[in-house]
């Protein structure tokens, strides 16, 4: 099993913050205003597909262009793609992941962090470390990026956010929680809602009646199943594989932070040594294709959100994400052996 290394064993950095300016919230493309129903969302064109590309705008943007427009976008994205293959080629190789300083002023922040259960349950699988990494180098697969959330996260930021913001923003142990409903649709189905879209089913848990001893309940129980849903453990996080380092949570606040100007950022890295165990640790996207984002001699990199040439903004319908739960209940009699 994995351990995380002790605080005294961890390094961090963090560069300094650059001329990059913050857009302003509530405005869209070209500095209009948006609906009040609408956020902006960014998409990387060129490389998803060119139906994918039409069906997302088509799907969700508020006045879309005609695809005639998309089309020829996506034709220069693409031939910008094929030049970043030519004159980038290995850029994503051997990223930098900073080694700790024994005396490190982030110290207090890491050993706190190292208390949390959640790291220390959810990060057990492969060895596993938090040091500071360069985000311009880390390989995404996030095709949009929300805007409208990124224009909030900056705005509780400030536009020079101290060391220790930047920290707590990136692994933030005190998990705050976005606003959320939730309520009984019918006799067997639940409904959760959240503007979020990291809320999820949580998974089954077995619980025993003492668990639940403050609540009403019809009878002498002997067992309960627990359905639950909630958000993840939300810290920024990579892995790093194949001497690559794959983004796997937190795009949105690394692009927040990039923008502000900061280049490398506190992040719990996974160093996985097998596809084996990137089977284990990372996302859907990359257990899919591995090969286009670990052997791809320039795949999508988070400094592609910032090419004006790689991608589209909108304003798009807003969306909220909802989780429905629906259980099912069998009795019957079968013969004793």
């Amino acid at each position: 099993m994995a351990v995380l290394p002790e605080p005294s064993a961890l390094d961090v950095r963090i560069g300094d913050p650059g001329a990059d300016g913050a857009g302003r919230p509530g405005t869209g493309p070209a500095g209009a205003a948006l609906p009040v129903d609408a956020d902006e969302s960014l998409y990387l064109v060129g490389r998803p597909k060119l139906r994918q590309f039409l069906r997302f705008i088509r799907d969700h943007a508020v006045d879309p262009p005609a695809e005639g427009v998309l089309g020829a976008e996506w034709e220069e994205a693409r031939a910008r793609i094929v030049e970043l293959e030519k004159t980038e080629a290995g850029l994503a190789e051997r990223p930098t992941i900073r080694k700790v300083e024994v005396d490190s002023k982030y110290r207090p922040l890491l050993a706190e962090l190292l208390k949390d259960p959640l790291v220390r349950n959810g990060f057990n699988t492969v060895p596993t470390e938090v040091a500071f990494v360069e985000l311009d180098r880390m390989v995404v697969y996030q095709k949009h990026i929300d805007l409208t959330y990124v224009r909030e996260l900056q705005g509780r930021l400030g536009r020079s956010p101290g060391d220790e913001e930047v920290f707590r923003t990136c692994l933030p142990f005190d998990h705050p929680r976005p606003p959320f409903k939730w309520s009984r649709l019918d006799g067997e189905s639940f409904v959760f809602v959240s503007r979020s879209n990291d809320l999820r089913f949580l998974g089954a848990m077995p619980l025993e009646p003492g668990h639940v001893r403050d609540t009403p309940h019809p009878g002498s129980l002997v067992g309960v199943v627990g359905l639950a849903v909630g958000y993840g453990s939300n810290f920024l996080n990579a892995v790093h594989c194949e001497d690559r380092l794959v983004l796997n949570n937190g795009s949105h606040r690394a692009y927040a932070l990039r923008e502000l100007g900061i280049r490398e950022v506190p992040c719990i890295v996974q160093h996985v040594s097998t596809r084996e165990e990137l089977e284990m640790v990372g996302s859907a996207e990359l257990r899919r294709d591995p090969d286009l984002y670990l052997k791809h001699p320039r795949p999508s990199l988070l400094k592609d959100y910032f090419d004006p040439r790689l991608r589209r903004v909108a304003a798009v319908r807003r969306l909220v994400r909802q989780i429905r739960v629906r259980y099912s209940v069998s009795e019957c009699f079968v013969p004793a052996l």
